[in-house]
């Protein structure tokens, strides 16, 4: 279909179609963010949300970054639109990866819904900015099951914890500044060691990716139970350790890469390791902490980019690039579009009051509406009141 033929622009009240279906008209623009080459929506989902009645637009190649070309999108029935402004201006609902950035800023508006990663906590600027829009902003991040599992995020660190093994191996060869260690060694040369600092997601499955390669693998966490379970789960070459300060200080002594991946929902990681540490590192040791986004779990570390990866403090390699799953975007589309097109189809069908009234785990992603917080961690991250989303719902 041509642009033309869409009604209103933008478009005000979703309109019944079928008496039971909202109609709803759903944007997916081009993410702008560097190196990021991931798309919200990919053709196979924009054809589902067309087939159930609604219109999806999507800005002129969003998904090339992903290996998708706009043919892709025009064959499942989205329309290409040339612009980012047509995309925002025209679309009721927003669906991005990254949060929006401060060109995008403009673009929100009241009552837009918008369908994205935020880590407000982190971000005061945009958390202003969002508020200002009157825009409702329901963040991947907190969407929570019952069990605690957040189901739009852990899509993300799984490709993050198997990548942290492929860029450490990289790392540790000697042009890269390493300590010149094959993780899997070779009959008569004992493996790499890797320590991986937290037992969740990330590291559950770096460890998995370092023991298939043949390294030595120990796991640290506080938590017994978790631990246990993984002693019954992995193989025989990855070793669960109790972690405490001086468990962690002798661990690392003889450890090739490091894993950081510790995780407290919507907080600062905790620092595991310190500057002070470092000196009883051997120099070439690298450490890849997969928390940056969340402040990082290692003092000394600080966000990278894919185009400059590493740096070295004290003799010993940091990787902390803050989007480890944007440097394999067709894995990570795929990856992420399985585990949200279902909340996308939820929210555009029955509209985004009855579909958290209806899904617990959607509700508590709802972070912003009409200018107000109303996830308990923004609000208190920024001193600010905090609405319950309930009175929005009714």
């Amino acid at each position: 279909g041509n642009a033309d033929t869409f009604s209103g622009f933008p478009r005000s009240k979703p309109t019944k179609r079928n008496n039971s279906e909202i109609q709803m008209l759903i944007g997916v623009p081009k993410e702008i963010k560097p190196d990021e080459y991931r798309v919200a929506l990919t053709p196979a989902g924009a054809e589902m949300l067309s087939q159930a009645g609604h219109e999806v637009v999507v800005e002129k190649d969003a998904g090339v970054g992903s290996g998708f070309t706009d043919d892709f999108y025009e064959g499942a029935g989205a329309t290409i639109l040339d612009t980012a402004d047509e995309v925002w201006a025209k679309a009721e609902m927003i669906m991005k990866v990254k949060e929006p950035i401060a060109p995008e800023w403009p673009r929100m508006r009241k009552g837009q819904l918008l369908f994205t990663y935020f880590h407000f906590a982190a971000d005061q600027p945009l958390t202003d900015a969002c508020v200002a829009s009157g825009a409702t902003a329901i963040a991947y991040e907190t969407v929570e099951l019952s069990t605690g599992e957040l189901p739009l995020l852990t899509p993300m660190s799984e490709v993050a914890g198997r990548m942290a093994i492929q860029e450490g191996a990289k790392y540790l060869e000697k042009p890269q500044g390493g300590l010149g260690v094959l993780l899997g060694g070779v009959p008569g040369v004992l493996p790499g060691k890797v320590l991986i600092l937290g037992g969740g997601v990330v590291g559950t499955q770096a460890a998995k990716m370092a023991a298939g390669l043949g390294a030595r693998v120990h796991i640290m966490d506080i938590n017994l139970e978790r631990l246990r379970y993984l002693d019954d789960t992995m193989p025989a070459n990855v070793h669960m350790l109790y972690s405490t300060r001086y468990a962690i200080r002798k661990q690392i002594q003889d450890s090739d890469l490091i894993i950081g991946a510790v995780l407290i929902p919507g907080a600062k990681a905790p620092s595991l390791i310190t500057r002070e540490d470092l000196g009883q590192m051997r120099p070439g040791t690298v450490i890849v902490d997969v928390a940056v986004d969340q402040g990082g779990c290692v003092e000394t570390v600080k966000p990278t980019t894919h185009h400059d990866p590493v740096y070295t403090v004290d003799g010993v390699i940091h990787y902390a690039v803050a989007n480890m799953p944007g440097g394999v975007p067709r894995t990570s589309t795929l990856a992420l579009t399985n585990a949200t097109l279902p909340y996308a189809m939820s929210l555009a069908g029955k509209g985004w009051k009855q579909a958290c009234s209806d899904n617990a785990a959607l509700k508590l992603g709802v972070n912003l509406v009409d200018g107000h917080v109303t996830y308990r961690g923004v609000a208190d991250a920024f001193d600010m009141e905090c609405r319950n989303v309930d009175d929005f719902l009714a």
